[in-house]
């Protein structure tokens, strides 16, 4: 039974990875912001601006700890999903955590086109996207950094992180 926990700043791959991780390791693949949606019945955005912050980030807790996971999982957390309660304690406690981990640079063209879509960057021009992901990972970095294991998310395949995971 293994649970693996991938975590980063929106925009590094958690999903996408997690989706082909999951397929080369024959694992389930849960993204927790799509079950938080799902059980709410609306996008976190909505939930977010309606509650507000505190909220949201009670209920990713709740969700992140008592979610009925299947034995074999590839888990997509919330870019601040590490960086609130004791998620990283648990995480590391229950499975594997992995940090994606890339610059600013690389996560801001990630996310230009997509903008629109993330209430957080959607008024924002390339530099402020860049200044304003560079403030987070500054705040962020204690938490993802207790990440068991972090690789870097340039170039990175569902190949090198399968090798990395049968190699631990």
């Amino acid at each position: 039974m293994m649970k693996i926990f991938l975590i980063g700043f929106m925009g590094c791959g958690k999903s996408t990875m997690g989706k082909k991780l999951a397929q080369k390791l024959g694992y389930a693949f849960i993204d927790l912001d799509h079950q938080i949606e799902k059980s709410l019945g609306t996008t976190i955005g909505e939930y977010f601006a309606a509650h507000g912050e505190a909220a949201f980030r009670k209920l990713e807790s709740e969700t992140l700890k008592t979610f009925d996971y299947p034995a074999n999982v590839v888990v997509a957390t919330g870019g601040g999903a590490p960086c609130f309660f004791d998620n990283m304690d648990w995480m590391n406690a229950n499975g594997l955590s992995i940090y994606i981990e890339m610059p600013a640079v690389a996560l801001a063209k990630r996310l230009e086109g997509g903008k629109d879509k993330r209430p957080l960057l959607k008024d924002l021009n390339e530099a402020q996207i860049i200044e304003f992901i560079e403030n987070k990972l500054t705040e962020r970095d204690v938490f993802y950094k207790r990440a068991l294991v972090t690789v870097n998310g340039i170039n990175l395949t569902a190949d090198a992180m399968r090798s990395l995971i049968l190699h631990l």
